[in-house]
């Protein structure tokens, strides 16, 4: 009996994937369930499964664009076999990771690809001086000019590739734009146009954050299993601050504003295959070590590629960290349909006045970009202070406590 597989579909408004890498070769066994395919979606990559054992034959090749619904294998399932061991790779994965070395498409430069043999170069005088005073030889160099003629900047060329230790290289090559990475080109380009977009900043001492970090750390791991980050404090404080100010946290569905009296926060993260946005559900109701943990599991399935379309969908607000790269200030761009993302950024020691005296703090930037058409310049910047007031006094909230620290921690 010959199955026929055809591309399911993995989420809502989905319309069309890319198949981005076989995992077995055509004409081989596989087993039900067994793993053959990923897919790249416009919001995940994605694995497909064998429907059944059988022979299977490849109807879809990578880099093809397929449309849900349509025929990507088929299986024969009359055929009888043995999979390969999942503990090695197969001979196709293999072939697929050695492509881009032996099979990437690379172009010449024109002047390059019509260049004449080597030997056919006569230099101009201006030329001939200097490969003279150089000793080089026409045969060691090639000709740009008319006809093959070697110029005094062919010489220049060769001389200070000599200089640097290579000739340097012209070559480009192309590859084709992932649909995820196609996608998300779309959608910037869609918030940049479609929406108000502004950016407010704000600038927060770290240092209470930090010595809280440094007391608890150990204890944390112990208590938790998971490390003490600087994302769960602000995890908290926005989820803090987007109770204060709902129009932060809310969107704009045609003609009315819909405000959520949750906050499914979006973490980016990167990966990979791009920047990915998982979401954690119902943030406010969360602690410290249970957004820890969570940000961990999802950040380990970014980075292999598991991230689910559920678990990147349906976030009221996003924050995005570019201090991990070495960004010192930047305006982070929405996150749609959101109204608006925090970025954080690196730390700095930097000298800052206190009490009117001369200080050096760890200081951060924070950049609130907002659409101004749902939120106000009162409620951004009364958003982006609030989150600034309770980093810079994490424990607050909490001032009842014999030992705040720990009970903000969950120790």
């Amino acid at each position: 009996m010959i199955l026929e597989m055809k591309m399911p579909s993995p989420g809502e408004s989905i319309t069309e994937v890319e198949i981005a890498q076989w995992l077995v070769e055509d004409g081989e066994y596989v087993e039900r369930d067994q793993i053959i395919c990923e897919i790249d979606s416009e919001k995940a990559t994605l694995e497909l499964a064998a429907e059944d054992s059988g022979s299977v034959k490849i109807i879809a090749q990578e880099g093809d664009a397929v449309a849900v619904g349509s025929l990507v294998c088929k299986i024969d399932t009359s055929a009888k076999g043995e999979a390969k061991s999942k503990s090695a790779p197969s001979t196709g994965a293999e072939k697929t990771q050695d492509a881009p070395e032996k099979e990437a498409p690379k172009e010449t430069a024109p002047a390059e690809a019509e260049k004449p043999s080597v030997a056919s170069g006569h230099p101009s005088p201006a030329a001939k001086k200097r490969m003279d005073e150089a000793g080089i030889q026409a045969g060691n160099i090639s000709g740009t000019g008319k006809g093959g003629r070697i110029t005094k900047g062919d010489v220049l060329l060769l001389l200070a590739g000599e200089a640097s230790g290579s000739v340097g290289s012209r070559e480009v090559e192309r590859k084709k734009m992932s649909s995820l990475r196609k996608k998300l080109a779309q959608r910037l380009v869609s918030v940049k146009n479609e929406t108000a977009m502004l950016t407010t900043f704000n600038e927060v001492d770290m240092s209470a954050v930090m010595a809280l970090r440094s007391k608890y750390k150990q204890q944390f791991l112990d208590a938790h299993g998971v490390k003490l980050g600087f994302m769960s404090f602000f995890t908290k404080a926005v989820t803090e601050a987007l109770a204060l100010f709902p129009a932060v946290n809310a969107i704009i569905d045609g003609e009315e504003i819909v405000y959520h009296k949750y906050s499914d926060v979006g973490i980016a993260v990167s990966s990979p295959k791009g920047l990915m946005v998982p979401v954690l559900r119902n943030a406010e109701g969360m602690g410290f070590s249970e957004i820890e943990g969570t940000i961990m599991e999802l950040a380990t399935k970014a980075r292999n590629g598991k991230l689910t379309i559920d678990e990147m969908t349906g976030g009221t607000f996003t924050i995005t960290n570019g201090g991990v790269f070495g960004s010192m200030m930047s305006t982070p761009i929405i996150n749609p349909p959101q109204s608006a993302i925090l970025g954080m950024h690196n730390i700095v020691q930097r000298p800052v006045a206190v009490d009117g005296n001369v200080v050096i703090r760890p200081m951060m930037y924070l950049a609130l970009s907002y659409d101004h058409r749902i939120i106000d310049g009162r409620e951004s910047v009364g958003f982006l202070v609030k989150v600034k007031e309770m980093l810079e006094e994490p424990v607050k909230m909490l001032t009842k406590a014999k030992d705040p620290g720990s009970i903000l921690l969950g120790l």
